[in-house]
Formats: C-alpha cells, structure tokens, sequence
C-alpha cells in the first residue's frame, strides 16, 4: 500500500522523527510523532509547530484575470500585491469544488494553494475554463510548510525578521537561510503563522532549520486537525463540497461584497435565494456532554426529530470536552439551542456553540 502512495519532499525526514505515516489524500504523512496528538496540540496553542503541508497544490496563474475570477468568490480587482484572500471555487450550482487561497506574493502573477484531495481537478477545472485567456503553471517542484503558533513570530524574527512585518493575510518574497520563499501569514490553527512555500530540493534545509529552534516541534494531521476543529475551520470533503453552498456552510464572508452585487459568479441564482429564504441547513459548532461525535452522527432536537449531521467532531484539547460542527435546520441556529448528538445509538446531550470554540490570535498588526 506504502508503495502506491506518493511522498513528501520531507518523506526521509518524518520517518527519522519517527512520525506515525498513514495514508492522505493519496500521500504518505505523518499522523502524529512521539509527542502524541495531544502533546503536539498543546505544543502549537502555547508555543510553536511545524507542518508539512507540501502534498496540498501549489500553482501560479498569469493572464486574464477576469476568466479565474469567474470560477471563484473573490474580487481579484481589489488583491493588492503583497495580499493574500480565502475564497472559493463553486460549481454552476453554488455548490463549493474547493477552497483555497489566492495571493499577489509576486505583484504581477496569482499564487493559488488548493486542497491536496482535489488538486488535479481544480486544476484541469481553471485550465479547460481559462484557455485561451490564461495560463495555470502547476508549481509541483515546490514543498510548503506552515509554521504555526505564538512562538512563530519570535522563530521568524531571529531567522527572517522582515517577514514579521507581515500582518494577517499578507505575503511576499523573502530570503531564509539563503533560499529564496514565498512566504504568507495566516494559519489553519487558529494562531500566527508562516505559510512557507520552498523549492522541494530546500525543503529538508529549511524545515531542520525550523525545528532546530527551541520553541518548534513537528505536528502530525491528527492534532493540524483538532487545531483546525477548535478554530471552527473548515475542512474540505467533510463540512463543505459540491453539495453545499457558501450560505450554507457559514461561508457567505468568502463572497466578495462587489462581487454578490454583480451576479458574476457559478450559482449566483441559487446562492442569491438561500440568502433571500432563509429555509436552507447551515454549519454550526456544538458542544458535548460525554463522548465525542464522530463525522455522520445525527442530530436531533428534544422530541426526538432527526434535524442535522455531524460532519467533523473530537476531543478539544484546549477546550477540555467534546466539539463538533455540523448541519442543522434553520429552527435550531440560536447559539444556546439544546440538542442532542446520536453516539452509538445514544442520545448525548449537547449544546449550538458560536464558532469558533477558541478565539482566533491571527496577528493583525
């Protein structure tokens, strides 16, 4: 099976960590490392940890803007350089193909970064749709890695220090141990961060140099993903795909004001009556009490009546108890609202949470 699945630049480095290698999105990667998931988890919310996210897609666009745009939420008129948006790749039903980030890192091209899972379709979707008009350059000789946390800050301005003149949401080009990065600040915990894209042959000089740091230890999926839970983050193919829309999934904030004014965007029509009716399920965050809720739990309100599903839920260790998110009919929305979670044919009583479940700390200058 091993042999099937393809391989990180930093492969040999994860095994040497000793990480825990499972299947991902088609890649062999690192669950978790001695630390353990909670121990990594903690590590990121109260000093640093790095990420190797290089099986996700990396790709430069260059032409007509205009023909990208028309796939997607964002307004790319107003991506200043050196600015990075969140946005969202629909289908002509409104229903999300994929999110993703598009950035000006370069001040001329686009920099976009797409999930792992869905990247070679994203990626012949933009082609067949911006023929003619643009030209995708899949950046697949490229690793990327995230460094997250409060600590992250205190790494890069021993080792990079113009970076942290960044805000949240900006990018650039910089120099890091003599190797040329593109370099944004956002972050899939919740916390500050560095999202480094490196030339793959760097990538091992780079990330040791991280990890050599006092405050850095290396994180597996298994606690990127209770991070990303707590931080009331999305995670694709779980809590949004092609069956659901922006609206839906509490993503109406993706949708550029100027550009849900025009109309000019897949499923316009639909996403426009959801927003006008107000009848359709929307994501939630819950609170549990007892045993987590696992993806595909239903949700019932108190008489019993199947209302929602589940779509990501854990352990929340900064939390200290059981999160979720799920969808939920439009009655059950008001944060406060008491349910209950089906677990293993048990009702578990729980509780509709504002998200995200801990404060953001991305660093807005």
């Amino acid at each position: 099976m091993t042999d099937t699945l393809l391989k990180t630049p930093l492969h040999a480095l994860h095994v040497e960590l000793g990480g825990k290698m499972v299947p991902f999105a088609g890649y062999d990667m690192p669950v978790q490392y001695p630390l353990g998931i909670m121990g990594e988890h903690k590590q990121t919310r109260e000093k640093a940890g790095l990420f190797d996210v290089s099986h996700m897609g990396q790709a430069r666009y260059e032409g007509d803007e205009a023909a990208l745009e028309a796939l997607i939420t964002a307004d790319l008129s107003a991506l200043n350089s050196g600015e990075q948006k969140y946005t969202l790749l629909l289908n002509e039903k409104g229903g999300i193909r994929d999110d993703l980030m598009v950035s000006r890192p370069w001040g001329e091209h686009l920099f976009l970064v797409v999930n792992a899972a869905t990247k070679d379709n994203d990626f012949a979707h933009i082609e067949a749709a911006t023929a003619g008009k643009g030209k995708l350059v899949r950046l697949d000789d490229r690793a990327l890695l995230a460094l997250q946390g409060p600590a992250a800050k205190d790494v890069m301005a021993r080792l990079c220090p113009s970076a942290c003149e960044m805000i949240f949401m900006q990018c650039g080009t910089f120099e890091l141990d003599g190797v040329e990065v593109y370099m944004s600040r956002s972050g899939y915990t919740g916390e500050d961060g560095f999202e480094i894209s490196i030339p793959a042959d760097k990538a091992d000089q780079i990330a040791r140099l991280l990890l050599a740091q006092d405050e850095v230890e290396a994180i597996g999926l298994g606690a990127r993903d209770s991070l990303r839970l707590e931080a009331g983050l999305c995670l694709y193919g779980h809590d949004m795909d092609e069956n659901r829309t922006p609206v839906e999934a509490s993503l109406i904030w993706a949708l550029a004001r100027t550009r849900r004014d025009r109309g000019d965007f897949p499923g316009a029509a639909v996403i426009a009556q959801q927003i006008e009716d107000k009848t359709c399920q929307k994501r939630v965050g819950l609170k549990l009490t007892g045993a987590p809720a696992r993806e595909g739990a239903e949700i019932a309100d108190k008489d019993g009546n199947i209302i929602g599903t589940v779509t990501s839920g854990g352990f929340g260790p900064t939390v200290n108890g059981p999160v979720a998110m799920g969808y939920i009919d439009r009655g059950f929305l008001e944060p406060g609202t008491e349910v209950d979670v089906l677990v293993r044919g048990k009702a578990r009583p729980a509780t509709i949470t504002k998200l995200p479940f801990v404060p953001a700390n991305f660093y807005r200058g």
